[in-house]
């Protein structure tokens, strides 16, 4: 059985993967940095100059190993995989529930809830925790806000509004999150979300971790058969995986948000580690990015309890437990697909 958990982040540049007999082999400057078994690794991503043989991307492929290529700073550029398994009538229904009006409203309803719970979840647990250390009124201000806009999207029943409420939430959310970094305040600043490009440190940190999020989730959802575009809160759109953009949803604040801040907070990023382009967009340096990866495959290696399971399981578990209690959604077997909340 494939270690779902395994994905291999090839970063020094220069670089070349390739294929020997069933393994990936990395080789920089004709020495060999890594040889993997191609059965322990569910995907590959690729950061800027790297290179990779046609032969390994064949090996890839019969063995469903997805491929990412992002530039070196994260941005993602493609995404490689072989003929799409997975039942042909599982993606037609999901066709017909993302055609179906009554039935966008249901889920985005659900996921939107399930972020905006969440998103309230963090702020509450940085006031219990460091009620000593924060804006203590900004940050009830906020938590109290976010109470409203649910109680709003609990009366609503229009696609367009609930998007609009996405919107105001990740507003409330994220001008109190300055309050939320309490380590070397004076580098990493937060004042608003800036994405393409990010144009702060703290910034840097969150599209990177949103980056290797959406490749677990987009894995995810393929692994069960589901096709990541298709989505239901997010609009369709060339090119981007509007379904996989769903289902992170209620990973970003929970898992992504409070793993940066956990790297920031522990003084594991180097603050010297970033540098600004001519474009104005701020860069995170090969260490930074380095750790950052390390520690983001170490964290999803971490178990917590499944909320509708009620089962422990590794974090890094939890998007595949999503993707099929969504896939179990689209087939009927459940009325409602059910977010995971973060306690």
């Amino acid at each position: 059985m494939r270690k779902l958990l395994n994905t291999l982040f090839v970063s020094t540049q220069g670089s070349y993967l390739l294929k020997e007999g069933q393994s990936v082999i990395v080789n920089f400057e004709k020495s060999t940095l890594l040889r993997l078994p191609i059965h322990t690794i569910s995907g590959i991503v690729c950061f800027g100059n790297v290179g990779i043989s046609p032969y390994l991307l064949d090996l890839c492929m019969r063995s469903n190993v997805y491929v990412s290529i992002l530039s070196k700073y994260g941005r993602f550029i493609a995404r490689i995989q072989g003929p799409i398994s997975g039942n042909v009538l599982l993606r037609r229904a999901q066709y017909r529930k993302a055609d179906d009006e009554k039935s966008v409203t249901e889920v985005a309803y659900g996921i939107l809830i399930g972020k905006i719970a969440n998103s309230r979840t963090i702020l509450q647990r940085a006031l219990r925790d460091h009620e000593d250390k924060v804006d203590a009124r900004k940050l009830r201000s906020s938590i109290q806000d976010l109470a409203r806009i649910i109680r709003k999207v609990d009366k609503e029943k229009s696609i367009d509004e609930l998007r609009g409420f996405e919107g105001d939430a990740a507003h409330t959310y994220f001008r109190v999150f300055n309050n939320l970094i309490l380590s070397n305040k004076d580098i990493f600043v937060f004042t608003e979300r800036s994405r393409r490009p990010p144009l702060d440190s703290v910034n840097a940190l969150l599209s990177f971790t949103y980056t290797l999020l959406v490749h677990d989730v987009c894995s995810a959802l393929e692994s069960v058969g589901l096709d990541p575009a298709v989505g239901f809160l997010h609009r369709d759109r060339p090119g981007r995986p509007s379904l996989a953009l769903d289902l992170m949803e209620e990973f970003r604040t929970g898992l992504a948000d409070r793993f940066v801040l956990s790297l920031i907070n522990r003084n594991q990023i180097k603050p010297k580690g970033f540098s600004y382009s001519k474009t104005g967009s701020v860069i995170m340096d090969d260490e930074n990015r380095k750790t950052l990866i390390v520690a983001w495959q170490k964290r999803k290696q971490d178990e917590i309890r499944h909320p509708f399971l009620n089962e422990k399981m590794q974090i890094g578990i939890i998007f595949h437990i999503q993707a099929r209690l969504f896939a179990k959604y689209i087939r009927g077997e459940i009325d409602n697909y059910p977010p995971f909340y973060w306690r």
